[in-house]
């Protein structure tokens, strides 16, 4: 999505089956999996430069670059790293400009935004739970990009003290911390309301009993570490304060 957003889509010759973003993407030559693409098929491409990202394809990126492929990862895990990454990513494809008029943009955004969150006292802030996922139930905690923009759309992450980025996180901790809001980072069918109060306990939450629980934004402009987070810090300080 970076290298889409810095204008080069013609120079694009292959993708995984997972890139589905701008349209464009699902034309490009698929490489196979995330984790487990068609090397092969990426030979037979023939590359100048490969991008990767974090541990997921560490297997991968050692394989690549045993046969002497030029390979960048960017696995940013904060805002200031991603945009450590887009310059990066600017200057191996010759669009430095282009991708300092996208830092630029986006630091903007965060600014606005963020102003106006600090505008609340701290204690005013609604508490919100990031639900990363549901089974077992996963939550993002402190140095994750997404901590970093749940905080700059004005909310105070209950699971901030969490010492990792992402992991593991008790229902019961959820209950105790009585967020005042709740939002799923994945989209769902099922009433997102209707699906968390069947869990033992969770009725007595404020975000439930006032209705604050939102599975509509859409996961990627939350969980992917690229232009869009934009997207996602625009519409969770909507939903923080409507």
């Amino acid at each position: 999505e970076i290298i889409f957003a810095l204008g080069l889509d013609s120079e694009i010759v292959g993708v995984s089956q997972f890139c589905d973003y701008p349209e464009a993407a699902l034309a490009k030559e698929r490489v196979g999996a995330f984790s487990q693409p068609n090397i092969e098929k990426i030979i037979s491409l023939r590359p100048d430069i490969i991008f990767c990202t974090g541990l997921e394809q560490a297997p991968t990126i050692e394989k690549l670059k045993q046969l002497n492929l030029k390979v960048c990862i960017s696995d940013p895990s904060n805002f200031k790293e991603l945009f450590e990454s887009i310059a990066e990513i600017g200057n191996l494809v010759g669009r430095e400009d282009q991708a300092a008029r996208l830092i630029t943009e986006m630091k903007e955004s965060i600014k606005m935004i963020s102003s106006q969150a600090n505008s609340v006292p701290r204690e005013k802030r609604p508490k919100v739970f990031v639900e990363i996922w549901h089974s077992p139930l996963m939550t993002a905690g402190e140095g994750s990009f997404v901590d970093e923009l749940f905080t700059s759309a004005g909310g105070v992450n209950i699971a901030q003290d969490m010492k990792k980025p992402f992991g593991y996180f008790s229902p019961e901790a959820v209950i105790r911390r009585n967020p005042d809001c709740i939002i799923l980072a994945y989209m769902d069918k099922e009433n997102a309301r209707e699906a968390l109060g069947r869990r033992l306990g969770w009725n007595r939450i404020a975000a439930m009993k006032s209705g604050r629980v939102y599975n509509d934004i859409n996961s990627d402009w939350l969980l992917r570490p690229g232009p869009r987070l934009i997207d996602g810090l625009k519409e969770v300080h909507k939903r923080l304060y409507p």
